[in-house]
């Protein structure tokens, strides 16, 4: 059974740092895309970053581009959202998703089969 387990949430000050954990399990992760979502309530749900876990080919919003850092760990099989200069915008709940690498479409549009529960990122002023 396929588990993403996201965790590293909480609350931090504008301007801070936090680290995300997506814990992947279930299945061998090595031939798919592994995307990062975020949403606040009564908005769509947004692409954050995803990643190839093979080849490490990435690809972030414009939206936090700089700001966030998407990276995995083939042998913690855990992929990595890393948050700096925060800002109460980037208020929302934190998803992590999984796409067979052979899905078309690029990676803010695929098919994602696998998501995780969520983690809370509140960002205060």
């Amino acid at each position: 059974q396929v588990q993403l387990v996201e965790s590293g949430g909480g609350l931090v000050q504008a301007g801070g740092s936090l680290r995300l954990s997506c814990a992947a399990s279930g299945r061998t992760f090595s031939n798919y895309v592994m995307g990062w979502f975020r949403q606040v309530p009564g908005k769509e749900r947004e692409f954050v970053a995803a990643i190839d876990w093979n080849d490490g080919r990435s690809y972030t919003a414009n939206s936090v581009k700089g700001r966030f850092t998407i990276s995995r760990d083939n042998a913690k099989n855990t992929v990595y959202l890393q948050m700096n200069s925060l800002k109460p915008e980037d208020t929302a709940v934190y998803y992590c998703a999984a796409s067979p690498s052979y899905y078309s479409g690029s990676y803010p549009r695929r098919r994602y089969d696998y998501w995780g529960q969520g983690t809370q990122v509140t960002v205060s002023s």
